[in-house]
């Protein structure tokens, strides 16, 4: 009798510029809420910052854990979450606590983008909050192998193309298409 390796499902990886839109995505919807609940007032607001948080872990772990690893910029994009153990992607999703630190830290670096967009007008250099997040996603283009930001080593998290979604990015490009083909008529 001999053992027979069975080889490991193979998961695409995600193109970092879908990543960045699923990201986008969740991040407008978070925040568009959020500021309308925010005052008009200059400087931080409290308010709109605990509802950011709140929605931002609803959005980003509750509904991944309970939806196959996808949030609804995930969906949209075709992407999902899965699990790393010692550099192999697992066929399931991150447990709780992996999606909640993940997304504190990602969530942290869209705060300040958030807090950044919302005083950008009094306050110039509040551009500067974009850097930590830059920092944390753009570490995900010198990693040429699982192309993993930094949120995803620390968590043991990876993200992969599904099949199951909306593929707004596909259906975009056929509408650019259908527009240029119509203008050159």
């Amino acid at each position: 009798m001999t053992i027979e390796r069975v080889p490991r499902k193979h998961y695409p990886k995600a193109e970092i510029a879908r990543r960045g839109m699923a990201l986008g995505l969740d991040f407008l919807g978070v925040w568009l809420v959020s500021s309308l609940l925010g005052s008009s007032n200059i400087g931080i607001q409290f308010v709109e910052i605990l509802v950011f948080v709140i929605l931002w872990l609803v959005l980003r772990v509750l509904v991944p854990y309970n939806n196959q690893g996808q949030s609804l910029g995930r969906w949209a994009f075709d992407l999902k979450v899965l699990e790393v153990e010692d550099g192999q992607v697992m066929g399931r999703i991150p447990d709780l606590l992996s999606l909640v630190k993940r997304e504190v830290i990602v969530g942290l670096g869209a705060l300040f983008v958030s807090i950044a967009l919302s005083n950008i007008r009094a306050n110039p250099t509040a551009i500067l909050l974009i850097i930590p997040l830059a920092i944390d996603c753009g570490t995900a283009f010198s990693d040429a192998q699982m192309r993993q930001a930094l949120h995803d080593r620390y968590c043991g998290t990876f993200i992969v193309s599904s099949r199951r979604g909306y593929s707004l990015d596909i259906k975009i490009k056929r509408l650019v298409d259908n527009m240029r083909r119509n203008v050159r008529r």
